[in-house]
């Protein structure tokens, strides 16, 4: 191979790397169709390791799962107890108020674009577009999901529109979390009559019906007054390690 002819490939297949990374119009296509590569994979791949498990570990798993079912017969109880006194508190005091929370395992497909680690196509059944879901991971909060081109797009914490309702602290003062781009959360519009210290806890408020009360966000490490209200940066827990699945909030009650 020639010079000329290695410098033309070379040239040749920078610009068409740069094309595919810059341009959201030879980006689309050609990551919807690594979508639908990927999900038709993640849906083989469960089957056949659902099918080797079925056939092969039958023993293992029955023993784990007996384990685990007297884990969570006695927990049941507890709940069925604590249950039991929350509707006698509702109907002593004619409250109409309703429990149905329903809490879903979601599975990641990819990045919506190359280089933006905080926009993730989900793989939902049963979608419904005219709403906005929280994301979890391990009991933390992970972002929210909105809908983009009526398909579900995760937008982890540190997306700037991920905004979310936060109360922080031990006196519960309220306020909006959102991602900047960067390491750290702000929380705005605190109001400045609430005293925010360092180390405050800050967890979901549940006033949006985007999430439960009291998941955990993250711990402020510094906090400013201007015009009324405080604003509070937060250390988020949830750390984006590249799950495979998240926990999507369907509802919240």
């Amino acid at each position: 191979m020639n010079k000329e002819l290695f410098s033309f490939l070379f040239v040749s297949i920078s610009l068409l790397i740069g094309a595919i990374y810059y341009s959201n119009t030879i980006q689309t296509p050609f990551i919807n169709s690594l979508n639908h590569i990927k999900i038709f994979y993640g849906d083989s791949i469960q089957y056949t390791k659902s099918n080797i498990e079925k056939y092969f570990y039958q023993a293992d798993k029955i023993e784990m799962l007996s384990e685990k079912l007297q884990n969570f017969e006695n927990d049941h109880f507890i709940m069925q107890q604590l249950a039991a006194e929350v509707n006698d508190l509702i109907k002593a005091n004619n409250s109409s108020l309703k429990f149905n929370p329903k809490v879903e395992l979601v599975r990641i497909i990819s990045y919506q674009k190359f280089g933006d680690y905080n926009k993730l196509w989900i793989d939902i059944k049963d979608y419904n577009s005219s709403r906005i879901y929280g994301l979890s991971y391990k009991e933390l909060v992970a972002g929210i999901i909105v809908p983009k081109n009526g398909r579900p797009l995760a937008l982890l914490n540190n997306d700037i529109k991920s905004t979310y309702a936060i109360h922080v602290g031990d006196s519960l003062a309220p306020g909006i979390a959102q991602g900047n781009n960067g390491e750290n959360l702000i929380v705005k519009y605190i109001p400045a009559w609430f005293e925010i210290k360092e180390g405050d806890e800050v967890v979901t408020s549940g006033l949006d019906k985007i999430f439960f009360k009291g998941l955990k966000v993250g711990k402020v490490i510094s906090s400013s007054k201007t015009h009324g209200y405080q604003t509070a940066i937060v250390v988020p827990y949830y750390k984006s390690n590249n799950p495979n699945y998240f926990h999507m909030i369907r509802t919240q009650k």
